[in-house]
């Protein structure tokens, strides 16, 4: 069982393009087959999964591995899982590590801060408020903005922990919007 749960997670550890999320329906399939869990149990493992902190793909390997094959089964599964990307990315390092000295490859790095930071804020954007622009001014936005604009400050000026903020954040959250 434990060799079966290893290959297995091994093989979609291998083949995980596209995150976590695009592995789920070839997790189902490869439980299914080996019908390591009812399709009950897997729904609940993925939604369990889904919440807990770390890659829901990897997550939720560990699950199934606890379930058919207890604590043993659960740090196989994972190491299946995880360890065909430890190896990739081992390898890409060792090439990258010896053009990262090159003029090119820092002015590229260079260049793609600006679209990371673009993209995170969309992100930022498109979640945090709705797609009305009617509803961009209320006092929950102007509350959320001045939050955000709070959090930037003191991490920012006052080097404060990130987790710190996240606490005060969830906290004034509660305080406000409840």
């Amino acid at each position: 069982m434990l060799f079966q749960l290893f290959i297995t997670f091994m093989k979609i550890g291998v083949m995980s393009f596209g995150g976590g999320y695009a592995m789920i329906p070839i997790i189902q399939h490869e439980v299914e087959t080996h019908q390591w869990m009812s399709a009950e149990h897997f729904a609940q493992s993925v939604a369990l999964a889904g919440v807990a902190p770390g890659p829901i793909a990897t997550n939720t390997a560990t699950l199934i591995g606890y379930k058919a094959d207890g604590i043993l089964g659960a740090i196989v599964s994972t190491i299946g899982m995880v360890l065909p990307s430890l190896v990739i990315v081992l390898i890409i390092s060792s090439f990258f590590y010896k053009i990262y000295q090159s003029k090119a490859v820092h002015t590229t790095f260079y260049g793609l801060r600006p679209i990371v930071t673009g993209l995170i804020v969309y992100a930022a954007i498109h979640f945090g408020f709705s797609d009305s622009m009617h509803d961009l001014f209320t006092w929950q936005v102007l509350f959320t903005v001045l939050i955000a604009a709070g959090v930037f400050v003191v991490v920012h000026k006052y080097k404060w922990h990130p987790l710190t903020t996240i606490m005060l954040s969830a906290l004034v959250g509660i305080a406000i919007f409840s």
